[in-house]
């Protein structure tokens, strides 16, 4: 099986938390543990519905898991994997501006000292 495609899925991850409410149902299972849509929609101020519709696309960017519960209820459950390549992402890409943003504070340094003189 081939590695995951680091900026694949980091848009995947990006896209899921651009929704306030995503992210509210990540914080609710982050704080709460796993819990089932019909748990979710007692948490939260959002339809049990919508909370579905949310964990489909949370799933399929790899931030929940289903995981079959008692008398066929689902249970949701945080995986952290994709938000660490998430955050792998930008860490390479925070890297990649250090270098020009340093020079370009250098280069202003030496412009403010210029003009002290």
């Amino acid at each position: 099986m081939p590695p995951p495609d680091i900026e694949a899925v980091a848009e995947q991850v990006f896209a899921a938390l651009a929704d306030p409410s995503r992210r509210a149902i990540l914080a609710a299972l982050a704080s709460g543990g796993p819990a089932t849509a019909t748990d979710l929609a007692g948490r939260l101020p959002i339809t049990r519905q919508a909370i579905a519709k949310h964990l489909a696309l949370l799933t399929e960017a790899g931030l929940v898991t289903a995981e079959p519960g008692e008398r066929r209820r689902v249970r949701y459950l945080l995986r952290s994997a994709p938000m660490r390549v998430a955050q792998q992402f930008l860490a390479a890409l925070a890297r990649d501006w250090d270098g020009p943003l340093d020079a370009l504070k250098d280069h202003l340094d030496q412009a403010t000292e210029g003009d002290i003189r």
